[in-house]
Protein backbone atom coordinates (compact mmCIF):
# COMPACT_ATOMS: atom_id res chain seq x y z
CA UNK A 1 0.00 0.00 0.00
CA UNK A 2 1.38 3.48 -0.96
CA UNK A 3 1.33 5.67 1.72
CA UNK A 4 -0.61 8.82 1.93
CA UNK A 5 1.06 12.28 3.06
CA UNK A 6 -0.96 15.33 4.12
CA UNK A 7 0.70 18.54 2.10
CA UNK A 8 -0.96 21.92 3.37
CA UNK A 9 0.40 25.03 2.70
CA UNK A 10 -1.03 28.50 4.32
CA UNK A 11 -2.85 30.55 2.37
CA UNK A 12 -0.98 34.22 2.47
CA UNK A 13 -0.08 35.07 -0.88
CA UNK A 14 0.50 32.06 -3.70
CA UNK A 15 4.01 31.29 -2.46
CA UNK A 16 3.37 28.88 -0.18
CA UNK A 17 1.41 26.79 -2.41
CA UNK A 18 3.28 27.36 -5.51
CA UNK A 19 7.04 26.08 -3.40
CA UNK A 20 4.90 22.76 -2.46
CA UNK A 21 4.51 22.49 -5.98
CA UNK A 22 7.84 20.46 -6.31
CA UNK A 23 7.31 18.82 -2.99
CA UNK A 24 4.19 17.48 -4.00
CA UNK A 25 6.25 15.89 -7.63
CA UNK A 26 8.61 14.41 -5.57
CA UNK A 27 6.08 12.78 -3.09
CA UNK A 28 4.41 11.31 -6.01
CA UNK A 29 7.72 9.95 -7.83
CA UNK A 30 8.53 8.45 -4.29
CA UNK A 31 5.51 6.67 -4.67
CA UNK A 32 3.53 8.69 -2.04
CA UNK A 33 0.16 9.52 -2.36
CA UNK A 34 -0.27 13.51 -1.40
CA UNK A 35 -3.55 14.74 -0.28
CA UNK A 36 -4.00 18.55 -0.67
CA UNK A 37 -5.20 20.47 2.83
CA UNK A 38 -5.81 24.50 2.25
CA UNK A 39 -7.94 27.04 1.55
CA UNK A 40 -9.05 30.11 -1.04
CA UNK A 41 -6.83 31.28 -3.69
CA UNK A 42 -3.92 28.57 -2.46
CA UNK A 43 -6.45 25.66 -2.62
CA UNK A 44 -7.69 26.83 -6.33
CA UNK A 45 -4.41 27.07 -7.52
CA UNK A 46 -2.99 23.23 -6.66
CA UNK A 47 -6.61 21.87 -7.81
CA UNK A 48 -5.83 23.67 -11.04
CA UNK A 49 -1.77 22.30 -10.91
CA UNK A 50 -3.11 18.40 -9.86
CA UNK A 51 -6.70 17.57 -11.11
CA UNK A 52 -6.47 14.43 -10.19
CA UNK A 53 -5.29 14.69 -6.59
CA UNK A 54 -7.69 14.70 -3.56
CA UNK A 55 -8.04 18.06 -1.61
CA UNK A 56 -9.50 19.18 2.03
CA UNK A 57 -10.52 22.24 2.44
CA UNK A 58 -9.17 24.25 5.91
CA UNK A 59 -10.20 27.04 7.81
CA UNK A 60 -9.02 29.96 6.85
CA UNK A 61 -6.82 32.16 8.47
CA UNK A 62 -8.74 35.34 7.00
CA UNK A 63 -5.28 37.21 6.67
CA UNK A 64 -5.58 40.49 4.61
CA UNK A 65 -3.59 43.71 5.26
CA UNK A 66 -3.74 47.16 6.76
CA UNK A 67 -4.48 49.85 4.31
CA UNK A 68 -1.22 51.81 5.35
CA UNK A 69 1.70 49.33 5.44
CA UNK A 70 3.34 51.64 8.49
CA UNK A 71 -0.32 50.08 10.15
CA UNK A 72 1.01 46.46 9.34
CA UNK A 73 2.38 44.69 12.58
CA UNK A 74 -0.78 47.08 14.69
CA UNK A 75 -3.13 45.10 12.22
CA UNK A 76 -1.66 41.68 12.93
CA UNK A 77 -1.90 41.89 16.53
CA UNK A 78 -5.48 43.05 16.36
CA UNK A 79 -6.16 39.78 14.19
CA UNK A 80 -3.91 37.49 16.16
CA UNK A 81 -7.45 36.31 18.43
CA UNK A 82 -9.05 35.33 14.87
CA UNK A 83 -5.63 33.78 13.63
CA UNK A 84 -5.41 32.21 17.01
CA UNK A 85 -8.88 30.74 16.88
CA UNK A 86 -8.26 29.50 13.16
CA UNK A 87 -5.50 27.83 14.00
CA UNK A 88 -7.54 25.42 17.23
CA UNK A 89 -10.74 25.40 14.17
CA UNK A 90 -7.18 23.71 11.89
CA UNK A 91 -6.39 21.53 14.78
CA UNK A 92 -9.58 19.89 15.07
CA UNK A 93 -9.73 19.94 11.30
CA UNK A 94 -6.91 17.62 11.29
CA UNK A 95 -7.77 15.36 13.93
CA UNK A 96 -11.07 14.50 11.77
CA UNK A 97 -8.74 14.28 8.92
CA UNK A 98 -6.50 11.19 10.35
CA UNK A 99 -9.85 9.72 11.59
CA UNK A 100 -11.08 9.55 8.00
CA UNK A 101 -8.13 8.93 6.35
CA UNK A 102 -5.00 6.70 6.81
CA UNK A 103 -2.08 9.79 7.08
CA UNK A 104 0.91 8.37 7.32
CA UNK A 105 2.59 12.07 7.67
CA UNK A 106 2.18 15.84 7.30
CA UNK A 107 3.89 18.23 5.59
CA UNK A 108 2.99 21.60 6.81
CA UNK A 109 4.10 24.91 5.16
CA UNK A 110 3.41 27.55 8.04
CA UNK A 111 0.07 26.63 8.89
CA UNK A 112 0.94 26.27 12.95
CA UNK A 113 -2.07 23.78 13.62
CA UNK A 114 -1.67 21.05 10.68
CA UNK A 115 0.35 18.97 13.18
CA UNK A 116 -0.90 15.59 14.98
CA UNK A 117 1.16 13.71 18.02
CA UNK A 118 -0.27 10.70 16.03
CA UNK A 119 2.15 11.23 12.69
CA UNK A 120 5.08 12.42 11.86
CA UNK A 121 4.57 16.45 11.52
CA UNK A 122 6.71 18.31 9.42
CA UNK A 123 6.77 21.96 9.75
CA UNK A 124 8.77 23.89 6.23
CA UNK A 125 9.70 27.85 6.99
CA UNK A 126 12.59 30.23 5.82
CA UNK A 127 11.35 31.80 8.74
CA UNK A 128 13.70 30.98 11.92
CA UNK A 129 14.05 34.41 12.80
CA UNK A 130 11.12 36.35 12.52
CA UNK A 131 11.22 40.32 11.28
CA UNK A 132 8.74 42.79 13.04
CA UNK A 133 10.39 46.17 13.58
CA UNK A 134 11.31 46.68 17.75
CA UNK A 135 9.65 43.41 18.45
CA UNK A 136 11.44 40.87 15.65
CA UNK A 137 12.44 39.22 19.52
CA UNK A 138 8.99 38.48 20.49
CA UNK A 139 8.02 37.38 16.89
CA UNK A 140 10.66 34.76 16.76
CA UNK A 141 10.43 33.53 20.73
CA UNK A 142 6.64 32.86 19.37
CA UNK A 143 6.86 31.39 15.84
CA UNK A 144 9.83 28.84 17.59
CA UNK A 145 7.47 28.05 20.45
CA UNK A 146 5.20 27.27 17.44
CA UNK A 147 7.74 25.57 15.44
CA UNK A 148 9.13 23.13 18.53
CA UNK A 149 5.55 21.28 18.27
CA UNK A 150 6.44 19.35 15.20
CA UNK A 151 8.55 16.94 14.56
CA UNK A 152 10.69 18.19 11.94
CA UNK A 153 11.78 21.80 10.50
CA UNK A 154 12.75 22.32 7.03
CA UNK A 155 14.55 25.23 5.70
CA UNK A 156 13.75 25.80 1.88
CA UNK A 157 17.90 27.38 1.49
CA UNK A 158 20.81 25.67 1.80
CA UNK A 159 23.02 26.16 4.69
CA UNK A 160 25.88 27.77 4.24
CA UNK A 161 26.82 31.36 2.48
CA UNK A 162 25.82 32.81 -0.26
CA UNK A 163 21.70 31.96 0.66
CA UNK A 164 19.18 33.34 -0.73
CA UNK A 165 16.85 33.81 3.11
CA UNK A 166 19.85 35.57 5.26
CA UNK A 167 19.57 36.11 8.56
CA UNK A 168 15.36 35.12 8.34
CA UNK A 169 16.78 30.96 7.83
CA UNK A 170 19.92 31.04 9.56
CA UNK A 171 19.95 31.00 13.44
CA UNK A 172 23.07 29.91 15.41
CA UNK A 173 21.18 27.85 17.85
CA UNK A 174 17.24 25.93 17.35
CA UNK A 175 15.81 23.41 19.55
CA UNK A 176 14.26 20.70 17.03
CA UNK A 177 15.93 18.81 14.07
CA UNK A 178 16.42 20.95 11.23
CA UNK A 179 17.24 20.13 7.89
CA UNK A 180 18.12 22.51 4.86
CA UNK A 181 16.69 21.33 1.67
CA UNK A 182 17.71 23.66 -0.80
CA UNK A 183 15.52 26.53 -2.53
CA UNK A 184 12.05 25.30 -3.41
CA UNK A 185 11.05 26.10 -6.93
CA UNK A 186 8.68 24.50 -9.45
CA UNK A 187 10.44 25.72 -12.53
CA UNK A 188 13.21 24.77 -14.66
CA UNK A 189 15.77 27.27 -16.60
CA UNK A 190 15.71 27.08 -20.46
CA UNK A 191 17.47 28.93 -23.38
CA UNK A 192 13.80 30.56 -24.28
CA UNK A 193 13.96 33.11 -27.03
CA UNK A 194 13.29 36.49 -24.93
CA UNK A 195 10.08 37.70 -26.38
CA UNK A 196 8.77 40.22 -23.29
CA UNK A 197 10.86 43.22 -22.32
CA UNK A 198 9.41 43.05 -18.69
CA UNK A 199 7.20 41.13 -16.91
CA UNK A 200 4.79 41.58 -13.92
CA UNK A 201 4.25 39.40 -11.01
CA UNK A 202 1.45 40.09 -8.61
CA UNK A 203 0.41 38.27 -5.79
CA UNK A 204 -0.19 38.57 -1.95
CA UNK A 205 -3.42 39.59 0.31
CA UNK A 206 -5.71 42.58 -0.49
CA UNK A 207 -5.69 45.27 -0.12
CA UNK A 208 -1.96 45.92 -1.28
CA UNK A 209 -2.51 43.64 -4.36
CA UNK A 210 -4.82 45.47 -6.06
CA UNK A 211 -3.10 49.20 -5.06
CA UNK A 212 0.62 47.74 -6.62
CA UNK A 213 -1.52 46.86 -9.69
CA UNK A 214 -3.36 50.01 -10.19
CA UNK A 215 0.40 51.83 -9.59
CA UNK A 216 2.10 49.94 -11.93
CA UNK A 217 -0.38 49.78 -15.08
CA UNK A 218 -0.61 53.69 -14.80
CA UNK A 219 3.54 54.15 -14.70
CA UNK A 220 3.61 51.17 -17.52
CA UNK A 221 1.31 53.71 -19.78
CA UNK A 222 4.34 55.17 -21.06
CA UNK A 223 6.57 51.81 -21.20
CA UNK A 224 7.34 51.49 -25.31
CA UNK A 225 8.71 47.26 -24.76
CA UNK A 226 6.37 44.27 -24.94
CA UNK A 227 4.88 43.88 -21.48
CA UNK A 228 3.39 40.70 -19.92
CA UNK A 229 1.24 41.90 -16.69
CA UNK A 230 0.13 38.49 -14.48
CA UNK A 231 -2.69 40.07 -11.22
CA UNK A 232 -2.17 36.78 -8.85
CA UNK A 233 -5.99 36.37 -9.22
CA UNK A 234 -7.33 33.12 -8.85
CA UNK A 235 -10.45 32.75 -10.54
CA UNK A 236 -12.34 29.97 -11.82
CA UNK A 237 -10.89 30.95 -15.59
CA UNK A 238 -8.11 32.17 -17.01
CA UNK A 239 -8.21 35.56 -19.03
CA UNK A 240 -6.20 36.98 -21.24
CA UNK A 241 -6.81 40.93 -22.30
CA UNK A 242 -4.50 42.89 -24.54
CA UNK A 243 -4.28 46.75 -24.10
CA UNK A 244 -1.93 48.18 -26.91
CA UNK A 245 1.59 46.64 -25.69
CA UNK A 246 0.53 45.15 -22.14
CA UNK A 247 -1.15 41.44 -22.01
CA UNK A 248 -2.98 40.77 -18.95
CA UNK A 249 -3.54 37.70 -17.32
CA UNK A 250 -5.59 37.13 -13.98
CA UNK A 251 -3.54 33.79 -13.47
CA UNK A 252 -1.39 31.22 -14.97
CA UNK A 253 -0.38 27.53 -14.22
CA UNK A 254 2.74 26.65 -13.86
CA UNK A 255 3.42 25.14 -17.11
CA UNK A 256 2.67 29.02 -19.00
CA UNK A 257 4.04 31.07 -16.14
CA UNK A 258 7.25 29.08 -16.29
CA UNK A 259 7.62 29.17 -20.18
CA UNK A 260 6.80 33.17 -19.95
CA UNK A 261 9.11 34.18 -17.58
CA UNK A 262 11.66 32.71 -19.35
CA UNK A 263 10.72 34.08 -22.02
CA UNK A 264 10.99 37.90 -20.35
CA UNK A 265 13.96 39.87 -20.16
CA UNK A 266 13.40 41.41 -16.80
CA UNK A 267 10.64 40.94 -13.81
CA UNK A 268 8.89 43.03 -11.65
CA UNK A 269 7.42 41.63 -8.59
CA UNK A 270 7.59 41.64 -4.73
CA UNK A 271 9.97 40.57 -2.89
CA UNK A 272 8.31 37.64 -1.09
CA UNK A 273 11.19 34.47 -0.25
CA UNK A 274 9.15 32.06 -2.83
CA UNK A 275 9.28 34.76 -6.06
CA UNK A 276 13.12 35.37 -4.93
CA UNK A 277 13.56 31.26 -4.89
CA UNK A 278 11.52 31.19 -8.51
CA UNK A 279 13.64 34.26 -9.70
CA UNK A 280 16.93 32.50 -8.63
CA UNK A 281 16.17 29.14 -10.15
CA UNK A 282 15.66 30.95 -13.61
CA UNK A 283 18.70 32.89 -13.53
CA UNK A 284 16.51 36.16 -14.04
CA UNK A 285 16.97 39.94 -13.93
CA UNK A 286 14.35 41.38 -11.32
CA UNK A 287 12.69 45.00 -10.02
CA UNK A 288 11.77 44.19 -6.07
CA UNK A 289 8.49 46.09 -5.08
CA UNK A 290 8.26 44.85 -1.01
CA UNK A 291 4.95 44.41 0.56
CA UNK A 292 4.55 47.98 2.61
CA UNK A 293 4.70 47.00 6.09
CA UNK A 294 5.91 43.76 5.58
CA UNK A 295 9.30 43.55 7.51
CA UNK A 296 10.49 40.27 5.80
CA UNK A 297 9.82 41.16 2.18
CA UNK A 298 11.08 44.86 3.04
CA UNK A 299 14.62 42.51 4.43
CA UNK A 300 15.01 40.39 1.49
CA UNK A 301 14.91 43.39 -1.26
CA UNK A 302 17.13 45.09 0.90
CA UNK A 303 19.55 42.06 1.22
CA UNK A 304 19.38 41.58 -2.19
CA UNK A 305 20.31 45.40 -3.05
CA UNK A 306 22.96 45.76 -1.17
CA UNK A 307 24.40 42.11 -2.59
CA UNK A 308 24.24 43.66 -6.16
CA UNK A 309 22.01 41.72 -7.39
CA UNK A 310 18.33 43.43 -7.50
CA UNK A 311 17.54 47.10 -7.98
CA UNK A 312 14.28 47.93 -5.47
CA UNK A 313 12.27 50.77 -3.68
CA UNK A 314 8.97 51.38 -2.01
CA UNK A 315 5.67 51.46 -3.77
CA UNK A 316 5.05 54.54 -3.28
CA UNK A 317 8.38 55.39 -5.17
CA UNK A 318 8.08 53.83 -8.21
CA UNK A 319 8.20 55.50 -11.40
CA UNK A 320 8.81 53.89 -14.39
CA UNK A 321 12.31 55.50 -14.57
CA UNK A 322 13.75 52.82 -11.90
CA UNK A 323 13.58 50.57 -14.13
CA UNK A 324 16.87 52.32 -15.83
CA UNK A 325 18.90 51.10 -12.46
CA UNK A 326 18.84 47.48 -13.77
CA UNK A 327 22.04 47.45 -15.82
CA UNK A 328 23.86 48.03 -12.60
CA UNK A 329 22.79 44.52 -11.05
CA UNK A 330 23.60 41.06 -11.79
CA UNK A 331 20.47 39.47 -11.14
CA UNK A 332 19.62 36.68 -9.32
CA UNK A 333 21.01 32.71 -9.79
CA UNK A 334 20.49 29.47 -8.54
CA UNK A 335 22.38 27.65 -6.61
CA UNK A 336 23.80 24.06 -7.17
CA UNK A 337 21.70 21.97 -4.89
CA UNK A 338 19.74 18.80 -5.16
CA UNK A 339 17.16 17.73 -2.13
CA UNK A 340 17.75 14.08 -1.25
CA UNK A 341 13.61 13.83 -1.14
CA UNK A 342 14.32 9.82 -0.88
CA UNK A 343 16.04 10.59 2.85
CA UNK A 344 13.45 13.65 3.99
CA UNK A 345 10.58 11.33 3.13
CA UNK A 346 12.32 8.46 4.82
CA UNK A 347 10.69 10.12 8.16
CA UNK A 348 7.20 9.20 7.43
Amino acid sequence: MKKQVLVAPLNWGLGHATRCIPIINALIADNFIPIIASDGAALDLLRKEFPNISTIELPSYNVTYAKNGKHFKLKLIKDSPKLLKAIKREKKAVAEILDTHDIAGIISDNRIGVRNKKVPSVFITHQLYVLSGSTSWLSTKMHQKFIKKFDRCWVPDIPGEPNLSGKLGHVKTFDIPTEYIGPLSRFTASNEVIKNDLMVLISGPEPQRSFLEEKLLQELKSYTGKIVFVKGQMEAQQTKEVIGNITIYNFMTSKLLEKTINESALIISRSGYTTVMDLAKLNKKAFFIPTPGQFEQEYLAERLWELSMVPTCHQDEFTIDKLEEIVAYEGLKAFDFTPNYKALFSFF
